[in-house]
């Protein structure tokens, strides 16, 4: 009886994820995308003509679109650290970019529609443009670090590799559990109060305290300097970047580009120095 439930919680995690990176799941979030677009534009209409007593702001709907991309973006996170911590890392400072992107349309939309060009409108298109070259500049240290990033195994056998690979699992779906939990108490928070409180901030706090979790559960296998320094470092750029989604302008994006510096200069450190124990299976 004891083995039957893990083994039924595995079946029905690695389904999950198969039907998740499916071509019928990637057209749903496509779908969802685009009502959500449209959706957000209906509303802008509304408003502006006076049918709708809720002002919204001119980029409504792109940000609309930007928070269910946002929302898939993060299940897919959850569903990659399962196979690489490093990979999830990565997965993070994607949702970052996204998320400055987003923060830069927002602002787009406070803008007048009729520009006079003056020092006062150059000081308010200072945070759109920081958000978009911030953004920019987490493209480009992600996509180096996704070119340097060398797998290693931290286990001895392959009975130990498959062994975290499954503790991995456990911590995943939890994390997609709580995520789902998070996101239905903020709807309701919403709904009830009309307050919308960060989703992406707590999502964020949970990821950290999961990142930790897998860095004990890795003691497991390994107690080798390099790789307790490397998950601490994972770590350590999560608390980061959940500081920059409630910095203030430019801060955001300073605390934003040094995390990911950070994980840059980490990788290519580890790489260097593990280098002859590099193998073709991840960690």
């Amino acid at each position: 009886m004891l083995e039957k439930y893990p083994q039924d919680w595995l079946t029905w995690y690695d389904t999950t994820e198969r039907k998740w990176h499916s071509l019928r799941a990637a057209k749903l979030t496509s779908n969802l995308v685009t009502v959500a677009f449209v959706g957000g534009i209906i509303i802008s209409l509304l408003s502006y003509y006076g049918l709708l007593n809720y002002p919204v702001r001119r980029f409504y709907a792109v940000e609309l679109a930007f928070s269910v991309l946002l929302i898939s973006e993060i299940t897919s996170l959850i569903f990659t650290l399962s196979h690489s911590v490093a990979d999830s890392v990565g997965k993070q400072f994607e949702v970052v970019s996204l998320i400055l992107l987003r923060e830069s349309f927002k602002e787009l939309g406070h803008l007048p529609v009729e520009l006079a060009w003056d020092t006062a409108i150059l000081l308010e298109l200072l945070p759109i443009l920081t958000d978009a070259l911030g953004a920019v500049a987490i493209f480009l240290i992600i996509g180096l670090f996704y070119r340097i990033q060398q797998h290693t195994r931290i286990t001895s056998s392959v009975e130990e590799q498959q062994d975290f690979v499954r503790l991995k699992k456990l911590v995943a779906s939890l994390l997609l559990f709580a995520f789902l939990a998070t996101g239905l108490y903020s709807l309701a928070d919403f709904v009830y109060s009309g307050q919308y409180h960060n989703l992406l901030g707590r999502f964020y706090t949970i990821l950290i305290f999961t990142d930790i979790l897998i860095l004990i559960i890795s003691l497991r296998y390994s107690t080798l300097y390099l790789h307790l320094f490397r998950y601490s470092s994972f770590a350590l750029a999560t608390v980061i970047i959940r500081l920059s989604l409630t910095a203030p302008k430019y801060y955001n994006v300073l605390l934003s580009v040094s995390a990911g510096l950070f994980v840059l200069l980490v990788a290519y450190g580890y790489n260097r120095l593990n280098r002859p124990a590099t193998s073709l299976l991840k960690s």
